[in-house]
């Protein structure tokens, strides 16, 4: 048992302040919330088995019976025991976000944002503050693929000295609704059908397209849904956006309305379609082990921490509702500041105990930091705890080591499901003069929390403003805005999805819909699934509002992923060779490409050492060619069977996703004349062009090659 301290609390509950001659509360170490895990974690190493009680048993292998043969007894309390925990295992999982990858860090802040909130993380320079953060699909069960089609779910949990501070983020900057009420509609809609539960982590089918026809304000989000940033090559490669419009509060009590977004320094990178549907039937925990891999060896993931900063006087200056969360906020308009990094460098202990029981709440603030009108928002602070309390057993989800705050906790609240504090004395509510334990309230000046006195005068009524009726410009905008090929890959989405769809009516409502976005896109869309020609007014929802010359106007340049980053740094290179080839100097092609800061794969035969000593990391049979991000093959002067067999199809998939390749050595039996010759592709004799292939490894991919999109 922990043991207490002169309060009568165990260890890992610090004792509350007193009101005279209490000390300022310090920050918080690097390693403070590790250490605070850490009393939590069990080293079994060299301990007899027990119960869960503590009893030693002397076996556990068999029940208690009357007779070798005979019929088991009741009175045998270790079977009763282990059956009970085995039965009770499983929690509900999340309704939404069900599958998730979870890591720790910390955040270091780079600029000194005290000017505009007194939130204690974000005031000061090279202040560190440890988290923790879950990345997840939406739609999926918990035991679905990581690489469907989805947005991908982005929070973080600040562990600060007033506090833990939460944010809920998105991979993607706007939401599918506008209104918390319509939540349970899209979920549903997303979903399973509840006729057949098919199909399983996928918006293509009936109920979600009918849905967004009938939601237009689904428009925008839809499109960053169908766009390349749903199918992201990895979760260190995907932006995170708070989505919402918060209140930042400064120690003078003046307010500014912020955003946030956190952007990886490796850049925003996809996969192609035909590539992620191979991916996932060959590797489906893929992405989660790929974000292992990188944190074990060092390749720590990095993000751009950033802000939008918007003076509440400026809150109506734009052709657009800042509250809006299906609405960004244009740089050009609201510049974007880096204010520090979120760096992740530790993986989990344990999945259950941390990535499956963290509760995310938009509601866990700290001083500084408030809330807007944004309507979705609102419905969440309500509906998170909600969640917690079914799926984490009771009001004392908190108390769970990776819920609970890295400061002391003082309150009037007791019992309850999974109480672990052990409070003493007779009081329970408050106020009180009967125990000096009997917690007081802090000042705003000394760190308590109030919210911001916002002076609201309007009629109670079920409607929205009229400014957020404008669902098209900011989707049209969005699209205009990237590359042809992300648009190429945009129709093509669309077409896959909508040929999924049973009803005709359906696929024709989208087409028309969505030719209020842009009507070319809308034609190709309608061609390629047999649907007639795009009617934008057909499919313009009278409670819209169409858009004004002011918004078409909107660009938004910074999101197109061809202006991305674009780095080797951790991309793999999978070396296919021949088992039999004595001369080849793998040491230094390996050598060269991780001083490149990528990662080398050697794929052979058998996983025998190559001949200069190189590990083999993979069997022809056992790597897909769709899990490198690039291509080099050894071809020996007298190739085995099993080296021609496998080589083709290596070479062909990653021709055709439009990723560098590397023939080193005679090329005629592997790529005709016309793929040697096609971008992105290098043949040579020896290993003089590892600079020239580094530098394709770079681009990542060949756009203009003649491939398969």
């Amino acid at each position: 048992m922990a043991k207490k301290n002169d309060k009568g609390q165990h260890d890992f509950i610090k004792a509350p302040l007193t009101p005279k001659g209490a000390e300022k509360v310090k920050p918080v170490k690097d390693n403070a919330k590790i250490k605070d895990l850490e009393k939590n974690k069990v080293d079994n190493k060299g301990k007899a088995f027990t119960t869960n009680k503590g009893l030693k048993m002397a076996e556990d292998e068999f029940s208690l019976k009357a007779g070798r043969r005979g019929p088991t007894l009741l009175e045998d309390f270790h079977l009763r025991e282990k059956i009970m925990h085995f039965d009770h295992e499983r929690i509900p999982e999340r309704i939404v976000h069900a599958r998730g990858v979870g890591a720790h860090g910390i955040f270091k802040s780079t600029k000194d944002m005290s000017k505009y909130t007194k939130a204690c993380l974000f005031s000061g320079h090279n202040k560190e503050t440890p988290l923790f953060s879950r990345i997840s699909t939406v739609a999926g069960f918990r035991g679905s693929t990581d690489t469907p089609r989805d947005v991908r779910g982005f929070a973080i949990k600040f562990y600060t000295e007033e506090g833990n501070y939460d944010i809920v983020g998105n991979n993607v900057p706007v939401f599918i609704i506008q209104d918390a009420i319509k939540f349970p509609d899209f979920v549903h809609a997303v979903k399973p059908e509840p006729d057949t539960e098919v199909p399983q982590a996928q918006s293509a089918h009936d109920t979600f397209w009918d849905f967004v026809t009938r939601n237009q304000e689904s428009a925008h989000m839809v499109m960053w849904q169908m766009s390349d940033r749903a199918i992201p090559l990895s979760l260190r490669m995907v932006d995170g956006f708070g989505v919402h419009t918060f209140r930042w509060i400064n120690k003078e009590g003046k307010a500014c309305f912020v955003r946030y977004q956190w952007n990886p320094q490796l850049g925003v990178h996809s996969r192609v379609w035909d590539e992620t549907l191979k991916v996932s039937g060959n590797d489906p925990d893929s992405q989660r082990k790929d974000m292992y891999d990188a944190i074990d060896e060092g390749s720590y993931p990095v993000w751009d921490f950033c802000v939008q900063i918007l003076p509440v006087e400026k809150e109506h200056d734009f052709p657009f509702d800042i509250l809006d969360p299906t609405k960004v906020w244009p740089e050009e308009d609201i510049p974007k500041v880096k204010i520090g990094e979120m760096i992740f460098n530790r993986n989990v202990d344990n999945y259950f105990a941390e990535t499956e029981q963290v509760a995310f709440n938009p509601g866990n603030v700290i001083p500084g930091i408030d809330f807007s009108n944004d309507p979705l928002l609102q419905g969440r602070l309500f509906s998170y705890t909600d969640t917690q309390l079914l799926r984490l057993g009771g009001p004392n989800f908190a108390q769970i080591p990776i819920n609970r705050p890295v400061v002391g906790v003082h309150n009037n609240q007791r019992d309850g499901w999974h109480q672990h504090m052990i409070n003493k004395g007779p009081v329970a509510y408050h106020k009180s003069i009967i125990d000096d334990q009997s917690p007081y309230y802090e000042s705003p000046e000394n760190g308590g929390y109030e919210h911001y006195q916002e002076k609201i005068d309007g009629q109670v009524i079920k409607a929205r403003d009229d400014s957020f009726r404008d669902h098209f410009s900011q989707a049209t905008a969005f699209y205009k805005s990237i590359s042809k090929v992300e648009q190429e890959h945009i129709i093509n989405a669309f077409s896959f999805e909508l040929s999924k769809v049973q009803r005709e009516e359906i696929r024709q409502n989208v087409v028309d819909m969505f030719a209020n976005v842009d009507m070319k896109m809308a034609e190709e869309i309608a061609k390629n699934i047999g649907a007639d020609k795009p009617d934008a007014d057909r499919g313009f929802d009278p409670i819209g509002l169409k858009p004004s010359k002011e918004a078409k106007k909107v660009k938004m340049p910074e999101f197109a992923q061809a202006n991305t980053i674009f780095k080797p740094d951790t991309l793999k290179v999978g070396i296919y060779s021949d088992d039999d080839d004595d001369d080849f100097d793998f040491k230094s092609l390996v050598k060269k490409i991780k001083d490149n800061k990528a990662k080398a794969e050697i794929i052979q035969g058998n996983l025998k050492d190559t001949k200069d000593g190189q590990k083999v990391d993979h069997r022809y049979e056992t790597i897909h060619p769709v899990l490198e991000d690039a291509l080099i093959v050894v071809v020996p002067e007298k190739p085995s069977k099993d080296f021609s067999k496998n080589v083709g199809e290596f070479v062909d998939e990653t021709f055709k996703h439009y990723k560098p390749i590397w023939l080193i050595g005679d090329p005629e039996a592997i790529l005709d004349k016309e793929q040697q010759k096609a971008p992105g592709v290098i043949v040579s004799k020896d290993m003089k062009e590892i600079d020239k292939f580094i530098e394709n490894l770079t681009k990542q991919r060949f756009w203009d090659r003649d491939g398969s999109i």
